[in-house]
């Protein structure tokens, strides 16, 4: 689940809100799983990934990851992203256009003392997308880390990802293909609205 702090009352948010409830309440599974799609300007690529959102605070996105990975590195090469939610409990699908930053040292170490040790220890023993020689030798480095690391400080190579959009599409599908597509654009520090055809 995703958790809403200080939800903003900007119209867009507010939809997403009630969309969120929506699935919700029509029993979506892996509701927080939101694609990012990044460009690494020095590898001219661009890639995509899931990851888990955890917040939603006032109009920022967060969702946490490893400072060393290569997602990070793309974000770290151009601060420009697109997101995409799917909820097919209400065949709706939601686009994003944001900028993206790291979140604080003191935000990352608050967030990572109170999760699980489990969750910590994979943190901390994984050098997330890094070549490794088996499975196994995954499993022997998280079983090593829980059992001699401190699971309640929070790494420097690991914490936080903030966006925050300046672009939505609430694309709302039916059986007739006359899909619904409303876009929020937000132009000199103001929200738009506008329609796109199907």
């Amino acid at each position: 689940m995703i958790q809403f702090n200080n939800v903003n009352q900007e119209t867009p948010y507010q939809l997403l809100k009630e969309k969120y409830d929506e699935a919700l309440n029509a029993g979506q599974k892996g509701i927080e799983a939101i694609s990012i799609s990044s460009f690494n300007k020095e590898m001219n690529e661009v890639n995509s990934r899931y990851v888990n959102l955890k917040f939603i605070t006032n109009d920022e996105f967060i969702f946490f990851s490893n400072y060393d990975s290569p997602k990070a590195f793309s974000f770290n090469s151009h601060s420009q992203i697109a997101a995409l939610v799917y909820w097919p409990s209400i065949n709706v699908q939601i686009r994003i256009k944001a900028k993206i930053k790291k979140t604080s040292n003191d935000y990352n170490q608050k967030y990572f003392f109170d999760r699980s040790e489990e969750k910590n220890a994979l943190a901390i023993s994984s050098n997330q997308s890094k070549p490794i020689d088996s499975y196994n030798q995954v499993k022997e480095n998280y079983n090593k880390s829980l059992k001699n690391d401190d699971l309640k400080k929070c790494p420097g190579y690991w914490g936080g990802f903030s966006f925050t959009p300046y672009y939505f599409e609430f694309w709302e599908g039916h059986e007739s293909r006359i899909n619904k597509r409303q876009i929020f654009e937000k132009i000199y520090g103001v929200w738009e609205q506008s329609f796109l055809q199907p």
